[in-house]
């Protein structure tokens, strides 16, 4: 799914539609990575927020 171009002016802070569609060429397969390296960074620092006391990788014991 494509961005519109509200949500691209959004995104970019732009605060034109000539500026916008100037950067529309972002490809689908993009923002897909984007999001999924987001999302991956999300993951982890909640996986790290449950981590148990005590646990090996910790440095406060």
């Amino acid at each position: 799914m494509a961005l519109g171009l509200r949500e691209l002016m959004t995104r970019l802070g732009h605060g034109s539609t000539r500026a916008a569609l100037l950067c529309r060429h972002t490809s689908d397969r993009r923002e897909r990575e984007i999001a999924d390296g987001m999302d991956a960074v999300i993951v982890n620092a909640l996986k790290r927020r449950r981590r148990p006391k005590g646990h090996a990788g910790d440095r406060g014991g």
